[in-house]
């Protein structure tokens, strides 16, 4: 066997390995995509199902929920309104005056 023999088969081995290489880490691409695509799936059923949910409640008339969260919202719409005017007035204490 020549050297050349040897130095062919280097390169055929080379190659076959990068092939082998490349068609593994397609796989595990492939592999992937489809892995996050059904970790997407899964997680837009689970918000459409907390959805429809959170409709059956709004609608249902035993539900205390939206009008608990209604008196949650006019708190926070009060306390942002208080910190609005709070600085507000720190404001107008540090300009200058005419």
């Amino acid at each position: 066997m020549s050297n050349r023999d040897g130095g062919s088969g280097s390169l055929g081995t080379l190659l076959a390995g990068a092939v082998i290489g490349a068609a593994g880490f397609a796989w595990w691409l492939y592999s992937e995509a489809e892995r996050r695509q059904q970790h997407t799936r899964q997680e837009r059923s689970l918000r459409l199902s907390r959805l429809t949910d959170h409709d059956e409640q709004a609608f249902d008339p035993n539900s205390e929920s939206p009008v608990v969260r209604e008196h949650e919202l006019q708190d926070k719409v009060q306390q942002l309104n208080q910190a609005i005017e709070d600085v507000r007035r720190q404001l107008e204490g540090l300009s200058p005056q005419s």
